[in-house]
């Protein structure tokens, strides 16, 4: 699998050269020129790449403020500083807010590279973990091992058919779910001890989505429920 890389530069020249060579040396490359377009797309899915590399000054949202705000998804997210400023109390900065590298412009993209990949070697967490899961903003779903992640909390460990519930969810997110609807596509039939039982669940997966911020699940009165799922 190739090592995949979002690069957040607003220099048009630049962004194109660097995106260029990298895909030349074997990456996958999505390339944005703007800060808060780069954070939703991250907010979105926080676990597609490995690595981000930041260009420090850029209009609207800065290097800085899009990491901070990066690492306040809590997801552990590889990042490099890019920037034309190379000014002891930068580079402490960009550290402090958890940089794993910081590099000054003009540079030799064959030394990024290298950054890159000894980055990649070095931090395990840089690893997507996506593959046959389900991420959204600060949630990441695992269907096949029952495991629920929200934020920095710990794991959750799912029944099994809160498992199947919650995959179904988010397989309908953000539209009203009748009750019969659910049980008969989940389960089957529409009875009375089934129907307790979706009231559980929903129950206990309504708790456990109460200290995301992307996430929720409302009732609609007399008909069933939305999931909510923030963009």
């Amino acid at each position: 699998m190739k090592t995949k890389v979002l690069l957040v530069e607003d220099e048009a020249d630049l962004g194109n050269v660097v995106k260029q060579y990298l895909e030349i040396s074997d990456f996958d490359v999505d390339w944005l020129q703007n800060g808060k377009l780069a954070y939703e797309k991250i907010r979105k899915d926080p676990r597609h790449y490995h690595i981000v590399l930041i260009d420090v000054s850029m209009p609207e949202m800065d290097g800085f403020q899009l990491a901070e705000k990066i690492v306040g998804l809590g997801h552990e997210i590889a990042f490099l500083f890019l920037t034309a400023r190379n000014e002891k109390a930068d580079r402490l900065h960009g550290l402090k807010i958890g940089a794993d590298d910081y590099i000054t412009k003009p540079f030799d993209v064959d030394e990024l590279v290298l950054r890159i990949r000894n980055i990649i070697r070095r931090i395990p967490a840089a690893t997507p973990v996506n593959r046959g899961s389900i991420v959204r903003g600060d949630v990441q779903f695992y269907k096949d091992t029952l495991k629920l992640y929200i934020g920095r909390q710990k794991e959750i460990v799912l029944t099994p058919r809160e498992s199947e519930l919650l995959d179904y969810l988010f397989r309908n997110e953000n539209r009203v779910l009748r009750r019969e609807e659910i049980l008969t596509q989940l389960w089957g039939e529409n009875d009375y001890f089934l129907g307790r039982s979706l009231d559980v669940f929903i129950s206990r997966l309504r708790k456990h989505l109460s200290a995301s911020e992307f996430v929720s699940i409302d009732n609609v009165y007399g008909v069933g429920f939305v999931f909510n799922v923030q963009e």
